[in-house]
């Protein structure tokens, strides 16, 4: 029984990694070069919470299966802090790059936007070393 949630917490941090490089590497730049600015923003503006959630509610997941397993270890809180991230880029970071984009503070919205996109990949880094 071990064996079996362990290889579903391994599945499960492959399809958030998984869903990371697709996501960054596939949608955010077909949207930008197929659709013009104000559908793209409006997409995004969409695609954006969807992907945060349930990012996060996969990591949830597989912290609740190390829980039940009682592994606390560096995966573990690796995992805490890829599930961390998520929450503060969904409910934090996205309401505030939002918030500068609209209000047209361009120099808030590029720094903000930066920070996004180094926590994505610190995050993509951090489910490398857990798959590993």
């Amino acid at each position: 029984m071990i064996e079996i949630v362990t290889k579903i917490s391994v599945y499960l941090t492959s399809i958030i990694f998984g869903i990371m490089l697709f996501f960054s590497f596939v949608v955010a730049p077909i949207t930008f070069t197929t659709l013009n600015e104000e559908n793209a923003r409006k997409f995004i503006r969409k695609i954006f919470p969807y992907y945060y959630t349930v990012n996060l509610a996969i990591s949830v997941l597989v912290l609740i299966l190390f829980i039940i397993l009682k592994i606390f270890s560096l995966d573990f809180y690796l995992i805490l802090s890829v599930a961390v991230l998520f929450a503060v880029s969904n409910f934090v970071l996205m309401p505030l790059i939002n918030k500068f984009r609209d209000e047209k503070q361009d120099k808030k919205f590029k720094q903000s936007h930066f920070v996004s996109v180094v926590i994505n990949f610190v995050q993509m880094i951090l489910l490398v070393i857990v798959l590993i």
